[in-house]
């Protein structure tokens, strides 16, 4: 509990001193503290990876204190982001959306980058919604111009490459890239995880997933059938 209270006065502090908000304040102090080599408990590791524990044990059956000691471990504090992805996806038996969430969250305890922003400086915007639809149906709603005309109309984009009901890499209209990853959850229930990418500030990650919020509830409009 002192250590708890210790955070709170620090962080107001710095909010005083930088302006910034009290979850930005605090999440620099505990990326600060991880740098420094201070172990930190794991709902606070959750918290500056910006994925909960329970999320990625069900993902990875592992949470982010045995995360980061593998990593650790491999020494990868100061490595790049693609050799920490080809190690984790050489390694270990997770999904192509999980590994890159792992490498992304260490990055982000390790003070490599902020939550939503990018190695290079950018910041990425991320959704995801399950639907009680097939992979196929939830997939035709974004790779079908026809479908996806009926609930995201105003948005002409350019794919550079697709899997079938796998994935989707496209061009945004303004120019950012956007990575779409679909996962089957059984016969009548899939999900679709978004990654709009290189936004140029903090500012525009609340903007944009805000925009995407109100994509997919059209999207489920669309596809979900209504009782």
């Amino acid at each position: 509990m002192p250590r708890d209270k210790d955070l709170k006065r620090l962080a107001r502090e710095r909010m005083a001193k930088t302006g910034e908000s009290y979850t930005t304040a605090r999440a620099q102090l505990l990326a600060k503290r991880s740098v420094a080599g201070e172990r930190l408990s794991e709902p606070e590791l959750a918290e500056l990876a910006g994925i909960s524990t329970a999320a990625l044990m069900r993902a990875t059956e592992h949470d982010w204190g045995w995360w980061l000691d593998q990593l650790d471990d491999a020494g990868f504090r100061q490595k790049e982001h693609r050799e920490i992805t080809r190690f984790v996806e050489a390694t270990f038996d997770i999904s192509r959306w999980w590994t890159q969430s792992v490498v992304v969250g260490y990055e982000r305890i390790v003070g490599l980058r902020e939550i939503g922003q990018r190695r290079e400086g950018t910041y990425d915007a991320n959704k995801s919604k399950t639907l009680p639809v097939a992979i196929e149906t939830l997939y035709s709603a974004f790779s079908d111009a026809n479908i996806r005309n009926q609930w995201l109309p105003e948005i002409d984009w350019t794919v550079r490459k697709s899997t079938p009901h796998r994935s989707i890499r496209l061009d945004w209209p303004d120019g950012c890239p956007v990575e779409l990853w679909f996962t089957s959850k059984g016969d009548t229930k899939s999900s679709v995880q978004i990654q709009h990418r290189k936004l140029a500030s903090k500012e525009d990650i609340a903007r944009v997933k805000g925009e995407w919020t109100e994509r997919i509830e059209a999207l489920t409009r669309t596809i979900v059938p209504q009782s």
